[in-house]
């Protein structure tokens, strides 16, 4: 009897694998058990395979990303985090301090900010925007229960006036691939993720120009900007930011291939 009904799970988990496999999944083993385990009823299990082999994000099928150790709602359509950006968060985390101020743009699902609250053992006054109706609804979920706020806008236009001025950390998740070139990143982000999440226009900075010349408004004295480029592009975003009035750096994390641009506010404002 044990030996019965056994069987079916054995089967199904080597199908899982097999499908996966042959629609090209590199770590089809690892996706089909956390397809496996995700499903509520082994029904379920048939319909997001289906999904995941017609090029679905997997986070998009099971619903939620693993984001520096935390587990992010993610609806259809919106945004990813990637495995890089947790070194955006990892450099908000050392210029932050446990009850900061922390406003988290272009939030898509959350997060970030979610991350670096989580980091700050939830002392902190924490905000996040993005203009996308679907990332609002889906950040809400991440964000509201562990104390946040989430506006739907444009960049900081929806933001309470009241922050002006007051923001420590400023993170800006800012789409930064040229218009030109989404079209050559991969189906997963072409295909299933917002363009207004992917295309920076003509040369990737044209959101980031709008981000900068705000954040002098936003940040308090000593506050900082964080936010991620590509490699080819950190330069040309270092004299952006410098031209706003933020001192500007740059650090590198090769492991992860991310790069992350920090604009700091002077204490003493002119």
């Amino acid at each position: 009897m044990s030996a019965t009904s056994s069987s079916p799970s054995l089967i199904s988990f080597s199908t899982v694998v097999t499908r996966l496999r042959t629609a090209g999944c590199v770590f089809a083993e690892d996706e089909a058990r956390l397809i496996v385990s995700a499903a509520r009823v082994p029904a379920e299990i048939d319909g997001m395979v289906d999904r995941r082999a017609a090029g679905l994000p997997l986070e998009h099928v099971l619903g939620w990303a693993e984001f520096r150790g935390l587990r992010i709602s993610v609806d259809a359509g919106v945004f990813v985090p990637r495995r890089r950006t947790e070194f955006l968060v990892e450099r908000a985390a050392a210029v932050a301090r446990a009850g900061a101020v922390v406003v988290d743009l272009c939030c898509g699902s959350g997060a970030l900010g979610a991350a670096l609250v989580a980091e700050l053992g939830g002392r902190a006054e924490w905000y996040a925007a993005d203009i996308d109706p679907a990332a609002v609804r889906c950040a809400r979920r991440n964000v509201e229960p562990a104390g946040g706020a989430v506006f739907e806008g444009d960049l900081y236009e929806p933001l309470p006036a009241a922050l002006r001025g007051r923001v420590d950390v400023l993170l800006a998740n800012v789409p930064y691939v040229p218009t030109e070139e989404v079209g050559l990143l991969p189906p997963e982000a072409r295909v299933h993720e917002a363009r207004v999440a992917l295309d920076g226009g003509a040369d990737g900075l044209d959101v980031l120009r709008r981000v900068t010349a705000g954040a002098p408004g936003w940040l308090a004295p000593g506050g900082s900007l964080l936010f991620e480029t590509s490699e080819r592009q950190a330069s040309r975003a270092l004299d952006i930011v410098a031209g706003d009035g933020l001192v500007p750096r740059v650090e590198v994390c090769e492991e992860r291939e991310a790069t992350v641009v920090i604009g700091t506010l002077g204490r003493e404002r002119d």
